[in-house]
C-alpha cells in the first residue's frame, strides 16, 4: 500500500528541508512547493492526505490556500505554520477552515502530533487504534427530529473534522456536554480520552495543580507525581464547562497553554507538549463578560473560533415527545415503567421549560414515582404555570376561559377562585378545542393536523375518538 502523501508549502528552503526530513522519517511521501502557484499545480495533479503551508508566501497568503483547499478538497485537511506569538493569524486560519496550526520555531514533537491527528482524520490505515464513530451515529445522541436539531447535528459533523476550538453556548440544561461529547465522538479523536471539567467547581488555590498537574514535593501534601486535566486528555478532547467562571489569574495561564500547546507541572522545570482539542461551554454571554472585564478578550478570541449555539427546549417543542420517550425508557426499571398519557404529553408541550432538557428529566423522574397503572397523567407531572402550545404562538387565538363542554354534553364549571371543579374534564375540553382548531386550520387533513400538533397520526385519531370529535358532513 502506498504511503500517505503530504504537500509542504513554504518559501524558506531550510524549513522545507527540515519538514521533508521529519515527514519522510515518519514513513510519508512528501511533495514541496515554494509558492501558491506551485502548490496549486501540485493540488491539481495529486491527492494529499495533508497540506502544510506557511502563512506568508511570495505570491500571496496561506489563508488563500486554506480557503481553496477547504472549498475544493473537502476531504484534505490543511494546517498552517504561523510566526511565534501570531495568535491572530492562527485564529484567522482556523476560521477559514484550517484543520490545525503549528508555530515557529517548529517543535518537531508538536508537528508529529499534528500529522498523526490529520492522518487519523483522513482514514489512513494504521494511524488510529480504531475508527472514529460515524457522524450520524455519534450525533444521534442529541435526540430530536426538529429542524433545529437536524441543523445542529449537521454542524457538529462538519466541525468535528477540524482541530479548531469550539465554544458551545446555550441555556442551563440544554445539553452542552452532550454536544461536546458528540463532537468528540464524530472526530478522529474518538478513541482517545474525553475529559469534562466544571471550571466553577474547582477552588482557586487548586486550579493550576488540577489543570497542569504537579511534581512530588511541589507543595505540602504532594506525596507523588500527578497529571492534570491537560495530560489526562492528551490526544483527545478537553471540555471546559462554565469557562466564564475561571478567575482572571487562571485565564492567563490557560491562554498560554492553549497557544503554546505545552504545560508545566507545579514543581517542574521543563514544559511538556500536550495534544488536546479544546471545547468550552457556558450559559453566560462571554462577549458581555469581556465587556465588563471579567473575561480576557484574548482568551475569548482563542476559545471562540467556532461557535455552536444550542436551542432551548421551548424552541423545539416538537421534540418533547421523543425526548420524553427516551428519558422514560432510560429511567424504566423492573416493575417501574410508564408511558405518557396523551393529555400529559399535551401539558408537557405547553410548558415553558426554563430548565430545558434537565428540567424535563426531573419532571419525568418525579412523575414516574407517582404514576399508577403504568400511565403518567397530568396530575403526576406537577407542572407549574403550564401553557398550552397554542397559547405560546402569537398568532393563535386565546383558549376560552369559559366552561368547556365535554363528551356527552356535560360541563365542568370553574369555582369562584377560577380552579376547575374537575381537572380531567377541564383539560379534555382544552384538548378538544385545540384539536378542532388544528383540524379547521388544515381543512380537516388529519396528517397535517397531527404534524401541526406535534403528535403522530395514530395519536390524533385516538384523541378524536376519545373526545368525540367528528368531521363535518
Amino acid at each position: 500500500m502506498a504511503s500517505p502523501r503530504i504537500l509542504v508549502v513554504d518559501d524558506e528552503a531550510d524549513l522545507r528541508e527540515l519538514l521533508e526530513i521529519t515527514l519522510v522519517r515518519m514513513g510519508l511521501d512528501v511533495d514541496s512547493a515554494d509558492s501558491l502557484a506551485a502548490a496549486r499545480a501540485h493540488l491539481a495533479q495529486n491527492q494529499y492526505a495533508l497540506v502544510l503551508t506557511d502563512m506568508r508566501l511570495p505570491d500571496g497568503s496561506g489563508i488563500e490556500l486554506v480557503g481553496e483547499v477547504a472549498g475544493a478538497c473537502k476531504n484534505t485537511p490543511i494546517a498552517v505554520i504561523t510566526a511565534f506569538g501570531s495568535a491572530e493569524n492562527a485564529v484567522a486560519a482556523l476560521k477559514a477552515g484550517a484543520f490545525d496550526y503549528v508555530s515557529k520555531p517548529l517543535a518537531l514533537e508538536q508537528l508529529r502530533l499534528l500529522v498523526h491527528s490529520a492522518l487519523r482524520l483522513d482514514g489512513v490505515a494504521g494511524m488510529s487504534a480504531k475508527p472514529a464513530a460515524t457522524p450520524g451515529r455519534a450525533a444521534s445522541r442529541l435526540t430530536g427530529d426538529s429542524p433545529a436539531m437536524q441543523a445542529l447535528r449537521a454542524q457538529i459533523a462538519r466541525l468535528a473534522r477540524s482541530m479548531a476550538p469550539v465554544a458551545i453556548s446555550g441555556e442551563s440544561g440544554s445539553g452542552k456536554e452532550l454536544a461536546a461529547r458528540a463532537i468528540h465522538a464524530c472526530s478522529a479523536r474518538a478513541d482517545q480520552p474525553f475529559i469534562a471539567v466544571n471550571c466553577g467547581a474547582i477552588p482557586d488555590n487548586l486550579m493550576e495543580a488540577e489543570f497542569f498537574g504537579y511534581r512530588k514535593g511541589a507543595f505540602t501534601g504532594a506525596i507523588e507525581d500527578r497529571d492534570g486535566f491537560f495530560q489526562a486528555a492528551h490526544g483527545g478532547t478537553l471540555m471546559l464547562d462554565e469557562v466564564a467562571d475561571l478567575p482572571l489569574a487562571m485565564q492567563v495561564k490557560l491562554l498560554r497553554a492553549i497557544q503554546e500547546r505545552c504545560v508545566r507541572k507545579l514543581g517542574a522545570i521543563a514544559e511538556e507538549p500536550v495534544d488536546v482539542r479544546i471545547v468550552s461551554a457556558t450559559h453566560k454571554n462571554l462577549a458581555k463578560c469581556v465587556e465588563d472585564g471579567s473575561f480576557r478578550q484574548d482568551l475569548y478570541y482563542r476559545l471562540n473560533v467556532i461557535e455552536l449555539a444550542l436551542p432551548a427546549l421551548r424552541e423545539r417543542r416538537e421534540d418533547i415527545g421523543l425526548l420524553a420517550d427516551a428519558i422514560l425508557m432510560r429511567l424504566a426499571t423492573a416493575g417501574n415503567a410508564a408511558v405518557l398519557a396523551p393529555s400529559a404529553l399535551q401539558a408537557l408541550c405547553g410548558h415553558a421549560f426554563p430548565g430545558n432538557v434537565r428540567e424535563l428529566e426531573n419532571i419525568l423522574e418525579r412523575a414516574l414515582a407517582f404514576a399508577e397503572d403504568g400511565v403518567i397523567q397530568v396530575a403526576d407531572l406537577a407542572l407549574k404555570a403550564a401553557k398550552s402550545p397554542a397559547s405560546m404562538s402569537p398568532d393563535a387565538n386565546p383558549i376560552p376561559s369559559q366552561p368547556h363542554a365535554i363528551a356527552g354534553g356535560a360541563a365542568c364549571p370553574p369555582r369562584d377562585d377560577g380552579i376547575p371543579s374537575c381537572l380531567p374534564d377541564y383539560l379534555s375540553g382544552i384538548e378538544r378545542d385545540i384539536i378542532r382548531r388544528a383540524l379547521v386550520q388544515t381543512r380537516y387533513n388529519r396528517t397535517q393536523a397531527a404534524e401541526l400538533l406535534g403528535i403522530s397520526f395514530r395519536q390524533l385519531r385516538y384523541q378524536m375518538q376519545k373526545l368525540d370529535i367528528s368531521e363535518p358532513e
